[in-house]
């Protein structure tokens, strides 16, 4: 809770400084890269801090927080801080960085807002960092040791045993440790950090979805990012690096699996697991669980993909599907339905709608409309994929009925909100 004098002076400043955070989230990142030159190197985004998307989500976060206090003093934005607590454990943040990050981020502000930042605005906002700070400190400490790590110490070495190429884009990696001990238990949906050293001697990190927990290992699929489209994104680092350097045999540096946006285990209410592209990765995860535990919960999967070539897990999401007693599956491609429909089985309405009476999958042409489907009452639903599509498809499910708190998802890369 703010103390009243600091919640006072946070109400006053905070449009001045919302107006200016991406300014200020901008020159901090270059100060904080100035002066600890290794953080860039070995722990945050390269790719993320050229297309701006880190800044954004600090912005985000932080302007979030100070609101919450503010609109809500008796409590916390907990939702926000186990997501940021979560991909902190999982990259091995550390608590002595916080005062790095709090010294940087007011010296961008002071010079950002000049005269307006007065000593009694340093104390308010210097109140409100550290809340932040000291309560995701308390939670990113509660997992490590829920993971059994000690902190700074959350890097484990894996032998890739094995590669398959799902799509031309896609590839999924199994990882089986190197010590020969056993692997953590991971829950559905949730997902690890892999380090790698690149060619220029950077340690970079990304996060990987879990698609499957074989027997003695784990399992994350991964998608090359190619340079180009709308944004001008560059090149995935890592992902371009275990496309063309990992084959089987190699040695990577791997976290416990972390990650707040799981399929719970309490209830048997219906569950709705919708994604697209890549987005499949943690529901393929959370569809193999079910299938294993021999769930009878109804289960609606919806996939949108550009076309049957570029679904990764598409023989996997039929197999699931079949194996479970009460689930269908619901697919919509941009191009070559009809190709994948007349596989499919009676056609319901053209090549673009075809049913699959044995499988239960429904292909569709088009966008993923979920409108067209029965959703039952009392759904759970979680989803995954671009972030344009998860609006889109989160608004859907509103009008269908669901309500907000029943609807989860998951954001690959820097969580700029939906």
């Amino acid at each position: 809770m703010l103390s009243p004098k600091s919640a006072e002076t946070v109400r006053a400043t905070l449009p001045a400084v919302s107006g200016a955070i991406d300014e200020i989230t901008t020159l901090f990142y270059e100060k904080l890269f100035a002066a600890h030159p290794e953080l860039l190197r070995d722990l945050f985004n390269r790719g993320n801090q050229a297309n701006g998307s880190q800044r954004q989500a600090l912005a985000g976060s932080l302007a979030t927080f100070a609101r919450h206090l503010l609109d809500h003093p008796d409590s916390r934005p907990d939702a926000m801080l186990a997501r940021i607590a979560h991909k902190h454990a999982s990259l091995g943040v550390r608590e002595d960085q916080y005062p790095v990050v709090r010294e940087h981020l007011f010296a961008a502000i002071a010079e950002v807002l000049g005269e307006a930042v007065t000593d009694d605005v340093v104390r308010a906002w210097d109140e409100v960092y550290w809340l932040m700070a000291h309560a995701l400190i308390a939670v990113e400490k509660r997992l490590l040791r829920e993971a059994g790590v000690r902190v700074g110490a959350v890097w484990r070495p894996y032998r890739v045993a094995g590669r398959v190429q799902e799509t031309d884009e896609v590839a999924t990696f199994l990882l089986r440790p190197a010590d020969g001990a056993p692997v953590p238990a991971p829950r559905p949906g949730q997902y690890v950090s892999v380090q790698v050293q690149l060619p220029d001697g950077a340690r970079q990190i990304r996060q990987y979805s879990l698609s499957g927990q074989p027997d003695g290992g784990l399992q994350i699929s991964v998608k090359r990012v190619t340079a180009g489209g709308p944004s001008g994104a560059p090149a995935g680092e890592v992902s371009g690096y275990l496309h063309t350097q990992v084959h089987g045999g190699e040695t990577l540096y791997v976290s416990p699996p972390f990650g707040d946006v799981v399929l719970s285990d309490d209830g048997d209410g219906p569950l709705l697991l919708a994604s697209a592209g890549i987005g499949c990765t943690p529901m393929v995860g959370m569809l193999a669980h079910l299938a294993a535990t021999g769930s009878r919960r109804r289960i609606i999967t919806a996939h949108a993909d550009r076309s049957p070539a570029t679904h990764p897990f598409r023989t996997d999401l039929r197999r699931l599907t079949g194996k479970l007693a009460d689930a269908t599956a619901e697919l919509w491609y941009e191009e070559g339905a009809g190709v994948e429909a007349e596989g499919a089985g009676r056609e319901t309405g053209g090549v673009a709608d075809a049913v699959d009476e044995v499988d239960a999958v429904t292909v569709r042409s088009g966008l993923m409309d979920l409108t067209r489907l029965a959703i039952p009452a009392g759904t759970t639903a979680y989803l995954c994929g671009p972030v344009p599509f998860m609006k889109a498809v989160r608004a859907q499910l509103l009008d269908s009925g669901v309500p907000f708190a029943a609807i989860h998802y998951e954001v690959f890369g820097p969580d700029l909100g939906l």
